[in-house]
């Protein structure tokens, strides 16, 4: 994969082919000009629209993945894997696994993932996309099933370290997550509304510990020369992230 970057700043993600073209507005770029070459070379169309050319970092190929679901964009990424601390061999349920981006992250940091989604063509698209970035061996730590969370989490799959949800009522998955969670493992669910976080945490109590429900706000700032200042719009408004420690079965906080 390759990003092309404009003089306006836009990315363009590509798959190199050796027979291959990208084609714009500007004319078309052979890929064979780009392949072998250095990161970080220039390219030109055939009507002399320059591009330099990068790997693709994870925050450009979800920012231009193909896509079924809405994904999760990067600014909630990163505090996802942080408030449920993804690391190497966790063993993560994930459940609206949508087009990957979060399975993408999650994979990338060393998880090994079985997820579970109800259209089979966004399972299929989530599986290309992680394919696509991670490669084919990322798959063996990547188990999806066509079923719903709300039904239930298969005994069959163990027990998990984390579980992250992004559906539209995670609340009814909470349950399911308490036997399927060791104790001391963690919940994630991100929401898009506030109403939906309030019940997911309303559902949380009893038998949960440290819950907390967070958004992330993304501002970017202007610098040239000596003219500072905030950028005139900012990526405000995402989601809620709701998380929360399993204290095990047949505890309870007495705190609530």
């Amino acid at each position: 994969k390759a990003v092309l970057l404009d003089v306006k700043k836009r990315r363009y993600l590509i798959d190199l082919a050796d027979d291959g073209e990208f084609h714009s507005h500007a004319g078309f770029v052979r890929h064979a000009d780009i392949i072998g070459q250095p990161e970080g070379c220039r390219v030109r169309s055939t009507k002399s629209a320059e591009y330099i050319v990068l790997r693709p970092t994870l925050e450009d190929f979800v920012i231009e993945m193909p896509r079924g679901a809405q994904v999760i964009y990067p600014k909630d990424l990163a505090p996802i894997c942080m408030l449920a601390d993804i690391g190497p061999g966790m063993r993560v349920f994930e459940s609206g696994v949508g087009s990957g981006a979060l399975s993408t992250m999650m994979l990338r940091y060393g998880a090994h993932i079985t997820g579970y989604e109800i259209r089979e063509d966004f399972a299929n698209r989530a599986k290309a996309n992680v394919r696509g970035f991670l490669g084919e061996e990322a798959l063996e730590r990547y188990d999806v099933h066509i079923a719903s969370s709300y039904d239930g989490i298969d005994a069959a799959h163990g027990t998990f370290d984390r579980v992250v949800l992004d559906l539209p009522e995670p609340w009814q998955v909470v349950p399911h997550a308490e036997f399927a969670l060791r104790p001391g493992g963690i919940l994630l669910a991100y929401t898009p509304s506030i109403t939906q976080a309030a019940q997911v945490r309303e559902t949380m109590k009893g038998k949960w510990i440290d819950a907390r429900t967070i958004e992330v706000l993304h501002r970017g700032w202007h610098i040239e020369g000596q003219a500072v200042r905030p950028d005139h719009r900012m990526v405000a408004h995402t989601g809620f992230l709701s998380v929360a420690r399993f204290l095990g079965k047949g505890r309870t906080d007495a705190a609530g």
